[in-house]
């Protein structure tokens, strides 16, 4: 592998972080506050056709209501198992069939619920953070190695992976003060 550039060095931590940044927003979007969101389910794998393949992939679903999902199977005969999926997640729903839909209504979160759910979300936000970090420290690491760059050159491109990184730290505690704000609210 040929040696990066100081700006490749610092283009590949910020590619690095922000790749973290989307993996936290996703695992956020899985988190139930007390609207339904299609995203609810993305997490759901249903055992069809011999393999566990995501809920999205075996039908459509939708968020006709604010406390209601339906999962609209394309194979109807699917609809116990897609049913048996959602009420074995640890989503704390309880779906049920009609007519050829499943409908996952979405009960009002509790007080204790909610605080469990801020919870998780610190807990996945500080694993964002931890990953932002070590892009930080992977991009120092391989500035320090450089050669033939002047000191100015290489303190310019750390202060440069210092901000990349006070940047992503600072929008994961924005996106953590939106979704607890989300999760809080009756």
């Amino acid at each position: 592998m040929s040696a990066m550039t100081l700006p490749e060095i610092v283009k590949h931590a910020k590619a690095a972080m922000d790749k973290a940044m989307e993996s936290t927003r996703r695992e956020f979007a899985t988190i139930r506050t007390g609207k339904a969101t299609t995203s609810l389910l993305d997490l759901v794998k249903v055992a069809a056709y011999g393999n566990e393949m995501p809920l999205n992939q075996v039908g459509s679903v939708a968020a006709p209501e604010a406390r209601l999902l339906t999962v609209t199977p394309w194979d109807k005969s699917l609809i116990p198992v897609i049913e048996k999926a959602i009420r074995d997640s640890d989503l704390g729903l309880n779906p049920s069939s009609q007519g050829g839909i499943v409908r996952v209504p979405i009960p009002a979160l509790t007080e204790e619920r909610r605080r469990d759910l801020v919870k998780v979300m610190h807990k996945l936000a500080e694993e964002g953070r931890v990953a932002v970090r070590h892009a930080r420290h992977e991009a120092l690491a391989q500035l320090k190695k450089i050669e033939h760059v002047s000191g100015d050159e290489k303190k310019h491109a750390e202060k440069d992976v210092q901000k990349v990184t006070d940047d992503h730290i600072l929008h994961m505690d924005e996106l953590v003060k939106a979704k607890e704000t989300e999760i809080m609210e009756v």
